[in-house]
């Protein structure tokens, strides 16, 4: 499209073989950057996951928890992460530490919703034919309630991480000095477009 049909302009969208070679040529850059982001990346994830799944369960399952926290939750949930930077880059003087605070943000709220709603929204009969079998608390929550909701929590997880990777994207290219979002913004400077594509294609993989 761009070299034989010269639809899109040069040099901001370059063809293939300038990509490649951008990534040839950076390759070593390259994967150190893929590296510091999957780190960040998996450790925000992951404690975003954890935080998500706990809380989701506990509003579900307990009544009182779920009147209190669910007004909060909708009030402080829907604030998107990008906009907390100024407040992570002061509360935690690390910038990684503040950038997995960021990701653990963006997917704590929607992990939170899906699964407080599956947990709330059992079938009475599984319940009552457990208790009717001698279940206590811990039964029905963790063989019963969680397994039950299972595919509601499965879709929440699978949005975390649809918004983990923008919040690494904006978190790398405003406080986090390294990763693929930082060398998108450092080759973007430079007008190396095949290398930003270049990055773009590894964030894809």
């Amino acid at each position: 499209i761009t070299l034989k049909l010269n639809w899109m302009p040069l040099p901001y969208f370059p063809g293939p073989d300038v990509v490649f070679q951008g990534m040839l040529d950076d390759r070593m850059i390259l994967l150190d950057s893929t590296y510091r982001s999957l780190k960040l990346l998996l450790s925000g994830y992951l404690a975003g996951v954890v935080a998500g799944v706990v809380s989701g369960v506990l509003l579900g399952w307990f009544r009182l928890i779920r009147y209190w926290g669910m007004p909060a939750l909708k009030l402080v949930g829907p604030v998107p992460a990008t906009a907390l930077i100024p407040l992570a880059m002061v509360v935690f003087a690390n910038t990684f530490f503040s950038g997995a605070a960021l990701i653990a943000w963006a997917v704590w709220f929607p992990v939170t919703m899906l699964p407080a709603s599956g947990i709330a929204n059992v079938p009475v009969s599984y319940l009552d034919v457990a208790r009717t079998l001698g279940a206590g608390r811990g039964y029905l929550i963790f063989r019963v309630a969680i397994p039950s909701a299972l595919p509601t929590i499965f879709v929440g997880v699978f949005m975390g991480l649809l918004v983990s990777f923008l919040t690494l994207c904006v978190a790398e290219t405003v406080g986090v000095k390294n990763g693929l979002g930082y060398y998108v913004k450092w080759q973007q400077g430079y007008a190396e477009y095949g290398k930003v594509f270049g990055a773009l294609v590894i964030m894809g993989v």
